[in-house]
Parts: structure tokens; sequence; C-alpha cells
């Protein structure tokens, strides 16, 4: 493949777990980056403080799928055991230091947490948080505590972004580029 080659589309069955992060508030525009080379279908779990920062109804624009676990009608279809069994593969984007501890010490307080636990396929944690949380001990014993259990994590690129509160530009860890998310789930997306 020459550098003008564009990869082939693939496809498969892609679990997106958004947490409680304002960089939730993103995701449609990996969704979107997504379904230029993603020919699967594309279900997104969230948890209840991600869908504070980002309506389920908005992120159902860009899914075939959105699970919150909020209405009991839906737990006998929708729970962590059925969810993880109808998908090849899960990406954690944002993933707060929160879920990292979480799946860390094999917590389940929620449907993402225990759908994480019950899956049997790749799991793959994009981190997105504050850099003085980033570079805390506790985080990356917790980091590298959840690559130990087999999972992935991607370590995120730092820059430069703007904080409302602060008022000015602070240096974090930030999600990845749009095309580079695109080519992670192409890597770790199993072939069918």
């Amino acid at each position: 493949m020459t550098s003008t080659d564009t990869p082939p589309p693939f496809g498969g069955r892609l679990l997106i777990g958004a947490t409680g992060s304002a960089a939730v508030a993103m995701l449609p525009m990996y969704i979107s980056a997504l379904r230029g080379a993603f020919t699967g279908t594309v279900t997104v779990v969230m948890t209840h403080t991600a869908g504070i920062f980002l309506p389920p109804h908005t992120v159902g624009l860009f899914a075939d799928r959105v699970v919150t676990g909020t209405t009991p009608d839906d737990w006998a279809r929708e729970n962590h055991e059925t969810l993880a069994a109808e998908h090849d593969m899960m990406a954690v984007l944002p993933a707060t230091a929160n879920m990292l501890s979480v799946t860390a010490t094999g917590a389940v307080p929620n449907m993402l947490s225990a759908t994480i636990t019950a899956a049997d396929f790749p799991v793959v944690f994009f981190p997105v948080m504050a850099g003085e949380m980033w570079r805390k001990p506790a985080v990356q014993r917790n980091v590298e505590q959840v690559r130990q259990d087999g999972y992935h994590v991607v370590d995120p690129p730092w820059g430069q972004r703007y904080d409302v509160g602060l008022g000015g530009f602070v240096e974090t860890p930030m999600p990845p580029a749009p095309p580079q998310f695109v080519e992670v789930i192409r890597e770790f997306m199993p072939q069918r």
C-alpha cells in the first residue's frame, strides 16, 4: 500500500463505553470519523454521569444503539451479559480515572463496568483527565493493573486545552485525534 492508498473499510460489532468526563461531549465527532472507515455496528453504553454531559438521545443520532441501564424495562434485553455477548470489541472513550480504578479493582458499580468485567474480547481504554490526576501514583498503579489484567490502555497525547474555570490554557492529557482513534479500533477489532 502506498501513502496515497486508503486502508480498506473494516467491520465488526463495536461497543463504546462513555464515562463522565466533559470530553464525552466530543464522542459524536469520534463516531462520525469512525463511520468513514467502519462498516459495522456501533453501540454506546453510557454511565449516568456521561449522560449528564451528553444526552443519550444526542448520541443516538450517531450510534446504532445507546444503552444507559436506567430503564428497568430494558434490563432483560440490555444488560452486561447481553452487551458482552453481542459485541466483538469495546473502546472506553473517555476513560476517567474513576473508570480505570473501578476496572483495576474489579468493582462493578454500573452497567459499563459490569460489561467490561463480563467481556471476553479486546477492551481498549482511552484515558482523559487532568494532567495532575494522570501523574498521580495511584492512577498510574491502576493503569498498570488494568494492563496486567489483559486490557489495553492507550497512552494519551498531551496538549493545550482551555480551562474555563482557570481562565487559561493548561497542559493536559488529551483524547487521541479521531483518525488515531479509528486506527486503534482497526488494530484491535477481531477479524470475523
